[in-house]
Order: structure tokens, then C-alpha cells, then sequence
């Protein structure tokens, strides 16, 4: 059985020990050593990772009670130097943490028991019995929890027997009967917890509350703690720094500036909308006009036209005309094809029956039908085709 450091101290980054087994595997190489403070998967926490004799370590598990070591090859000898990646430990320690906290803080607050928790490489997430939480609970929330933060009540760890555990005011009863840990915040909650922690309250840092959102009938809450927290912070600044720059403005008035941008916008959206309007009206009747008395389509290639545009377009052209009309825009290697109602020709189905022939996806009804195909090649050629077929 491996002897498991990281019960002992999660603060232990460095130690001495032997291998006392290489396990060769489908998916690479394991090592079982006499003594670990490398933390495997569990309980919601991602393992450690670090080195073992100078190799990385790429993954660590739990089996029974051998914690086997992921590694690409192994060391020469028995004899290895360990190490724990402690940014990766510590951040980890400040996240669990800061759950066990805030899950204390909703059940205090709110009679939310917590369901689940996630630690991510990003952001960590738990899932509470609620149905509903608003802006304002959210709020309070975080309110409290960085109050419990800055009180930097004591966190302890230690292993209780069932019956030392039935009179503890544990928040949920763990499954197992045996070698039970239990994860102390003194004056705020006892759990019973297999992961690492810090040693007080006051080293989680800052604990940000991002989110919450309806998961599955419940609430799922998004949160960082201590320097994720820092980070999130820092590049919310970056990014409001970079907001006020571009609209000339101080951060505390930049919302209204967005507002009076985005009424900007709406406006010249209108504007431009109306001239595209008129453009197309003119451009429909020019093109009419150029038509040949024995034209039998109204056919025309863009170089710079949207699907959007060849659409607004064509009903243009088939309420003035009997004419099948037939575009392709050169930007977007894309083709319509309509026709006014009063023609027996059918637009969807002749898309339907030639597309495959030049790789072209789309279709549409018997007045309209649409296509883009993966170059312009096979654009040009249905063009053709099309306009050929029609005559």
C-alpha cells in the first residue's frame, strides 16, 4: 500500500522515496512508489503533476489503496527525487477550499445543499439545491464567503472512526466505512473530504463569484479563487482599459457611450438599408433594360455580392419580370435561382436534381432556390449550366 504524503501535508513539494513497482500498461508505463504526495484524481479535484527522478509525471490515479504514477519512461534505479508542480497544487488547494467554504456559506444563507463540484483547468463550478438564485442572493453570497475568507478560520484534516464520525455535524455522510478523512473549517463546517487544502481560510485569497445559471432543475455557480481571481480581475481591467481607449472615455462612462454607439449604429443601419433599397431598385431596372428581346432568363454574375443581396435582388427582378432570374456572386461562389409564379418552372427541383453533378449544397421552393459550392469553378459551371437548361 502506498503511504499517501499529501494526508500528511499538502504543503510538502519535495521528497525522497523508492519504486516499488513499474506497471506496463495498454496506455504507457505506472509507478507505484513507498511514499507519494502526489494527488490523484478525486472527489471533483484533478491530480498533481510533476517529476519523479527528473521525469514528468502525466497522470496520477487511485486504485484500491496503490496510487500508480503516470510516466513516458522509468527512471534508472530505485532511488528517486520527487517534486509537486506547486503553482498547479496550490491553485488547487485554493479552489477546494474556497468550495467547502462557499458550499458552507449557501447552506447557511440560503438551506442549499451543494450536489456536485467541479475543479476545471479555467474556472470551478458547484451545483446547489436551489431552484432559483437571484442577482441579489448572488451577490450576498460573495459578500459572505470573502467575510469567512478574511476571519482566516483554521482548516484541519484528520481520519475518525464511524463512530467518532456519527457525532460530528457532518454536511453529508461519505460512502465509504472506513479511513474516514474528515476536513475541518473551525467554527463554520465539518466535511468529510479526500482532497488538499490550505491551512487557513485566509490563504484561499479572493473568492469571485462569475455566474450562476438553471442546471438540470438546480443552480450551477462559477467561481474563482485566490489567483484565478487575480487573473480574472486583472483581465477584466485589461479589457475595460482597452474599452475606454477605444471610445475615448472614462471606464465609468463607458456604457452609456456603448449606448449612444449602439443608437449610432441603428441609425446608420436604417440609412444604409434605405439606399441598398434604392440601389437595388435601380440596379433591377437597368438590368431589365439590358435585357435581349429574345432573352428567355435574366441572368447576371457579381463580383462583390452577398446571398443576402442576390435574394433582395431577384424578388425584385421576378416582380417585374415573367423571366426566370438567374445570379451568381463571385465573393461567396454562391447561385439563386427564381422565378415569378406565374411560370410553371420550378426553381427547388432543378436544384434538387443538378447540384450533385457540381458539388453544390442547397435547394429551395418553386420561386426560390439557393446554392454555394466549394469554389468558383463549380459555381461558374452550374451558372452555365443553369442558364443553358433554361434556354
Amino acid at each position: 500500500m502506498t503511504k499517501k504524503l499529501y494526508y500528511e501535508s499538502a504543503y510538502l513539494k519535495e521528497w525522497q522515496t523508492s519504486i516499488s513497482k513499474v506497471v506496463e500498461r495498454e496506455d504507457g508505463q505506472y509507478l507505484i512508489l513507498e511514499e507519494t504526495a502526489f494527488y490523484p484524481h478525486g472527489g471533483g479535484q484533478p491530480c498533481d503533476t510533476g517529476t519523479i527522478g527528473g521525469i514528468p509525471v502525466l497522470d496520477v490515479i487511485l486504485e484500491e489503496d496503490e496510487v500508480l504514477h503516470k510516466v513516458d519512461r522509468v527512471p534508472e534505479g530505485s532511488q528517486v527525487s520527487c517534486q509537486i508542480d506547486w503553482n498547479r497544487r496550490f491553485d488547487h488547494m485554493q479552489q477546494h477550499s474556497g468550495q467547502h467554504l462557499l458550499s458552507a456559506v449557501f447552506l447557511e444563507l440560503f438551506e442549499a445543499n451543494t450536489l456536485s463540484f467541479h475543479l476545471g483547468n479555467d474556472y470551478a463550478t458547484i451545483d446547489i439545491e436551489l431552484q432559483e438564485l437571484t442577482a441579489d442572493q448572488l451577490a450576498a453570497a460573495e459578500q459572505e464567503v470573502n467575510r469567512q475568507v478574511a476571519l482566516d478560520h483554521r482548516i484541519v484534516s484528520y481520519f475518525v472512526t464511524a463512530e467518532e464520525m456519527a457525532n460530528l455535524p457532518l454536511v453529508k455522510l461519505p460512502k465509504v466505512t472506513e479511513n474516514i478523512r474528515i476536513v475541518e473549517i473551525e467554527g463554520v463546517e465539518h466535511n468529510a473530504c479526500g482532497g488538499t487544502h490550505v491551512s487557513a481560510t485566509g490563504a484561499i485569497g479572493l473568492i469571485k463569484l462569475l455566474r450562476a445559471e438553471k442546471q438540470k432543475g438546480n443552480i450551477r455557480v462559477t467561481f474563482k479563487c485566490g489567483g484565478r481571481a487575480l487573473d480574472e480581475a486583472n483581465e477584466n481591467q485589461r479589457i475595460l482599459g482597452a474599452l475606454s481607449a477605444k471610445f475615448n472615455t472614462g471606464k465609468d462612462e463607458i456604457l452609456d457611450r456603448i449606448g449612444k454607439w449602439e443608437a449610432e449604429q441603428k441609425q446608420l443601419q436604417a440609412e444604409l438599408g434605405a439606399l441598398k433599397e434604392q440601389n437595388d431598385h435601380y440596379l433591377a431596372q437597368e438590368l431589365l433594360s439590358g435585357l435581349e428581346s429574345e432573352a428567355r432568363v435574366a441572368a447576371h454574375i457579381f463580383e462583390d455580392k452577398t446571398l443576402k443581396d442576390l435574394q433582395s435582388l431577384a424578388m425584385k427582378l421576378t416582380a417585374n419580370t415573367g423571366l426566370p432570374v438567374l445570379l451568381l456572386t463571385a465573393a461567396e461562389n454562391k447561385v439563386v435561382l427564381a422565378c415569378s409564379g406565374s411560370t410553371e418552372w420550378s426553381c427547388g427541383t432543378f436544384f434538387k436534381a443538378n447540384l450533385g453533378e457540381f458539388q453544390g449544397k442547397g435547394g429551395g421552393s418553386d420561386k426560390m432556390a439557393q446554392a454555394g459550392f466549394p469554389d468558383w469553378a463549380h459555381a461558374l459551371g452550374f451558372y452555365e449550366f443553369t442558364k443553358g437548361s433554361i434556354r
